[in-house]
């Protein structure tokens, strides 16, 4: 069964209503996430699988200073939940209003009365409610007052410490795709549209597609090998530079630029997902433009050895 997006909470479809559910923001939806899922699902397999999260993320509606940090946006979240065999995601729009929601109305209200859930899920560090007062042994005493079932699922660990999207971030910050992958159980992806630039690129030999980094985390500064899944499922294989573009400009926004290989075709306006798969090299500045085309040259080639050995995509061409 295809998976649901609800995004109006006082409104819920009653085919959507008596599911289970697993509470949480749910950013990267990495293994430890995946556990929780698998956790609720052991509990109550009778039921259909659900999630409620909040969109944006709580820390992006606090703290608004702070630079660019999510893992997954919206669309590329509800994807990675749909593959674990989520059936319904909730996910309830968190406002100035919302945030003022005590953690009892929160409870009654949102979890119980309108989305109708029989059975939640949530790891040991969960709070929520106005001013986060809301905790698990709060959630203990409100669900056996309604009925509700509840598990709470202890966090998955290994030798590091717990699975989180924090260490998530760090490894991908620090230029780590691959270690970053494997904490995911999938690589990396950044998903958005294809915008038009400068058209240096297609000078130099190697057009690119460019996409606005937005609300995503921004990985360490370089060149990746990456594969790209276009809008129709087709995935390429491609090179790209993640960062300022400091032999063409000094600009102040770092962006996306991906070069897809053996691939020619108009991507303007599409979305693209490009899954980061290991780092080449770090940004640099070249002694002009037929150094840096010599460079992108070898970037291509190192990329290409290296997704032919992973099967990471199929060139293909496209006219």
């Amino acid at each position: 069964m295809k998976a649901h997006l609800h995004t109006d909470w006082r409104n819920i479809p009653d085919a959507a209503r008596g599911a289970v559910a697993a509470l949480g923001n749910f950013d990267g939806v990495h293994l430890g996430h995946a556990h929780l899922l698998h956790t609720l699902h052991a509990a109550r397999p009778d039921r259909e699988l659900a999630v409620v999260t909040f969109e944006p993320h709580p820390r992006e509606l606090f703290r608004p200073q702070d630079p660019p940090f999510r893992l997954t946006l919206p669309q590329e979240r509800f994807a990675a939940l749909s593959a674990l065999g989520v059936k319904h995601v909730f996910q309830i729009p968190f406002d100035q209003t919302f945030s003022a929601m005590s953690a009892e109305s929160f409870v009654t209200r949102v979890l119980h009365e309108s989305l109708g859930l029989t059975h939640i899920a949530c790891g040991t560090d969960f709070a929520f409610g106005h001013r986060r007062r809301g905790n698990v042994d709060f959630l203990t005493e409100q669900t056996e007052e309604l009925g509700i079932g509840l598990t709470v699922a202890p966090p998955l660990a290994d030798a590091l410490g717990p699975y989180s999207s924090s260490r998530i971030r760090r490894l991908l910050q620090d230029g780590y795709p691959e270690r970053a992958a494997e904490e995911l159980g999938r690589p990396w992806s950044i998903r958005g549209v294809v915008q038009h630039g400068d058209k240096r690129g297609r000078l130099l030999g190697f057009p690119t597609a460019n996409i606005a980094l937005g609300r995503h985390l921004e990985p360490a500064r370089g060149v990746y090998a990456v594969s790209v899944r276009m809008a129709d499922g087709t995935v390429c294989p491609g090179v790209a530079n993640i960062g300022r573009r400091p032999t063409i400009n000094d600009g102040q926004e770092s962006r996306l630029e991906v070069h897809l290989l053996g691939f020619s075709g108009d991507l303007y306006g599409q979305t693209l997902s490009v899954a980061l798969h290991t780092l080449l090299r770090a940004e640099r500045r070249f002694d002009g433009l037929d150094a840096l085309k010599e460079q992108i040259a070898r970037d291509s080639e190192q990329a290409t050895a290296y997704l032919s050995a992973h099967q990471f995509g199929t060139i293909v061409s496209r006219t």
